[in-house]
C-alpha cells in the first residue's frame, strides 16, 4: 500500500472515531445518531447536484447498503446507551475486518499476500484484546449488540467494496447512501419523538454538523481507497480508528483505559505497520 493511500485511510479512521465519540458523549445516543445522519443527509443534498450520478450498475448496491447502514446506526446508538465506547467500539470494529478479509477472498477474488494477512490478523487481535479485559460489571447486552453490529459492518463493507467500483463516481455513491440513510432515520424519529428531536436539534445542531461531515468524510475516503486497494486491507487499516477512539475515550469521555488496553494499542500499531509494508 502506498504512503498516500495509507495516510488517507488513517485520516478516515480518525474522523470515524471522532463522530462515534460525539454519539457516545451526547445526552441521548439515539437522537444524537439521528442528528448526525440527518446532518450528513443535508450535506449530501447540497453537494449531489454538482456531481455526476453513480452508474445504474451500482444502484442495487446503494439500496442494499442503505438497509445495512440503517441497522448499523440503530445498533450503534443502542450499544453506546448501555456500554462504554472503549468496550463496544473495539468489539464492533475489531471483529468486522477478519470477516471482510475471509469473505472478500472467496466472493470478490481478491488474493491477499501473506504480509497483508499478517497485518489484518494482528490488527484484529489487537483490537479484540482491548475488549478482553472486560470488567465484571460490563453490560453483556452491550457486548452482544456490538458483536451483532460487527456482522452488519462486514456486510455493508463488502457491499460497498463492490458497489463503489461499479459506480464510476465514488463521492456521489457515498453521498447517496448517506442521503437515503439520514432521511429514513430522521423520518422514523419524527414520527415517534418529534418534539424531543426538535428541541434536541436546537441545542446540538453544531455537533450534528461536525458529526455529519465527519461520517461522510470518513466513509467516503475509505470507499475511495477501496477502488485502488484491496477491500480487506482498507477495512482492516480503517479500524485503527480504535487508536484514536481510545485516546478520546480517556481524555474526553473520562473512561478508564488500563495497561492492558495500552498494550493492545501497540499491537494495533504493529499490524498497521505490516499493512503499510504489504
Amino acid at each position: 500500500m502506498s504512503a498516500g493511500i495509507f495516510g488517507i485511510v488513517l485520516v478516515a479512521a480518525a474522523l470515524h472515531a471522532t463522530w462515534n465519540a460525539i454519539v457516545k458523549g451526547g445526552g441521548d445516543t439515539l437522537l444524537t445518531t439521528v442528528l448526525v445522519t440527518a446532518s450528513a443527509a443535508l450535506i449530501a443534498i447540497v453537494v449531489l447536484p454538482f456531481l455526476p450520478p453513480p452508474s445504474r450498475a451500482s444502484w442495487p448496491f446503494i439500496a442494499a447498503s442503505t438497509v445495512f447502514q440503517l441497522g448499523y446506526f440503530v445498533l450503534v446508538a443502542r450499544a453506546y446507551r448501555i456500554a462504554d465506547m472503549s468496550l463496544a467500539y473495539p468489539l464492533m470494529r475489531g471483529t468486522a475486518p477478519l470477516l471482510v478479509a475471509v469473505v472478500s477472498v472467496a466472493w470478490m477474488g481478491e488474493p491477499l499476500s501473506p504480509r497483508a494477512w499478517l497485518g489484518v490478523g494482528v490488527i484484529c487481535a489487537g483490537i479484540l484484546s482491548m475488549a478482553a479485559a472486560v470488567p465484571r460489571n460490563a453490560s453483556k447486552a452491550g457486548m452482544v449488540l456490538a458483536l451483532l453490529n460487527a456482522i452488519v459492518i462486514a456486510g455493508y463493507t463488502l457491499i460497498d467494496g463492490v458497489g463503489v467500483r461499479r459506480s464510476g463516481a465514488p463521492v456521489a455513491y457515498t453521498l447517496w447512501i448517506f442521503l437515503l440513510t439520514g432521511a429514513a432515520l430522521a423520518a422514523w424519529v419524527l414520527v415517534g419523538r418529534r418534539e424531543a428531536f426538535r428541541g434536541y436539534i436546537g441545542r446540538n445542531w453544531r455537533l450534528g454538523l461536525i458529526g455529519g461531515a465527519g461520517t461522510i468524510s470518513s466513509y467516503g475516503l475509505a470507499l475511495w481507497a477501496m477502488t485502488v486497494a484491496p477491500v480487506a486491507v482498507v477495512a482492516a487499516l480503517r479500524e485503527t480508528s480504535i487508536l484514536f477512539g481510545t485516546a478520546i475515550s480517556a481524555a474526553l469521555l473520562h473512561e478508564r483505559v488500563g495497561p492492558a488496553r495500552i498494550v493492545a494499542v501497540c499491537i494495533i500499531a504493529a499490524g498497521a505497520a505490516a499493512l503499510r509494508l504489504a
